[in-house]
């Protein structure tokens, strides 16, 4: 293979296919990155058998072949290469020579031939929407997605399209988020794609207009945007019924500044620590929210002034758990739910239904 690249485009498309790379495999040629020239382009690819990364950039391609190489120190030679272009040429032997102006490494490559094969997608169902809407939907939803395999199936978020609209739902346990989307596609369909595939993907997509295509088939889905393709297997098994777990109405209802809120919560959380848990409590009470917190360390108030209908009510909750959620909303102002101190706290845009995130309240001690 001899092929020569213009580098900044080598150094982006290496960093972004290195992100599905394994940092630890019994597979050498899974720590590396698949690289195939042929006809004026420079494909290339990362994979760890459950997530792979793909795309292709121009070059001038003296001669074609392929070869693996270390993704994180191939990486980290063309980021420090002084020139503009960069040119690889290996022999039969994988040596490989990585040149760009004087700077030049001599490194061994794998044969492509030990690269393992992309899973074959076919009879998918494909879906279109815009780059920006998925990016976002993705953002509001990713920090509710499990961490832990006590329930395998809720370590991704649910899609789930029902009469042209699109439900993107992530649940852990302690909370749930859900975002809706109007789509073009007519028939009911749902699916599980793995929290970390739909962090790449996010990483990938682009703010400005144009829209990704999604090709989903039984066991795996294709994200296509620009140049770049993911491909991920898909999550079996029984998900929430998130519907059913999210209460209608709320007996309080509060509208408030979202960084107003996150700024008081914050303030008042500066006690608590992974090593020192304990809840916050929020007394919401003629228009006052007084949030306060008790630790081993010390004691927090602070009160901030809200607009409240319905019942006083006072309730606890996981500090993070509520800033996630508050974050995640991109909101000015924000609208509260709740039933009572036991039920789950409900947040809401002000208008209209395009999110909704759950948090479950925590069992507050009487002082």
């Amino acid at each position: 293979m001899n092929v020569i690249c213009d580098k900044q485009l080598l150094v982006e498309a290496v960093g972004n296919v290195s992100r599905a790379v394994s940092a630890k495999n019994t597979l050498a040629a899974l720590e590396g990155v698949l690289l195939r020239a042929q006809d004026g382009r420079l494909y290339l690819t990362g994979y760890d058998l459950e997530l792979a990364i793909s795309t292709a950039i121009e070059a001038k391609v003296i001669a074609p072949g392929e070869i693996v190489l270390s993704a994180r120190i191939f990486l980290d030679m063309i980021r420090r290469m002084p020139s503009e272009t960069i040119s690889i040429t290996s022999d039969e032997k994988m040596l490989t020579l990585i040149k760009g102006s004087l700077t030049e490494y001599t490194i061994l490559g794998i044969p492509a031939s030990e690269y393992p094969e992309l899973p074959a997608v076919n009879q998918t169902t494909e879906i279109s929407l815009p780059q920006a809407a998925l990016k976002n939907m993705i953002n509001q939803t990713l920090f509710a997605v499990a961490v832990s395999d006590s329930k395998p199936v809720h370590t991704g978020s649910l899609f789930d399209i029902k009469g042209g609209e699109l439900n993107v739902v992530s649940v852990d346990g302690y909370r749930l988020a859900l975002r809706r989307e109007k789509v073009a596609f007519d028939s009911d369909f749902s699916f599980i794609v793995p929290g970390k595939s739909l962090s790449e993907v996010a990483k990938l997509l682009r703010d400005e207009e144009g829209d990704i295509e999604i090709a989903v088939s039984k066991r795996h889905i294709i994200f296509k945007a620009g140049s770049y393709n993911v491909i991920s297997r898909l999550l079996e098994g029984e998900f929430l019924d998130y519907r059913a777990a999210i209460p209608a109405g709320g007996q309080t209802t509060v509208k408030i500044s979202t960084r107003e809120l996150i700024a008081a919560i914050d303030r008042a959380s500066l006690l608590i620590s992974d090593n020192i848990k304990s809840p916050l409590r929020l007394k919401f009470e003629g228009g006052v929210i007084k949030i306060s917190c008790s630790t081993a360390i010390g004691k927090a108030y602070d009160e901030i002034t809200c607009q409240q209908t319905g019942d006083d009510v006072e309730i606890g909750f996981n500090s993070r758990y509520m800033l996630d959620a508050l974050k995640a909303s991109e909101c000015d102002e924000i609208q509260l739910l709740i039933n009572g101190a036991l039920s789950p706290i409900k947040l809401v845009p002000l208008e209209g239904d395009s999110f909704t995130f759950l948090v479950l309240p925590v069992r507050l001690k009487s002082e």
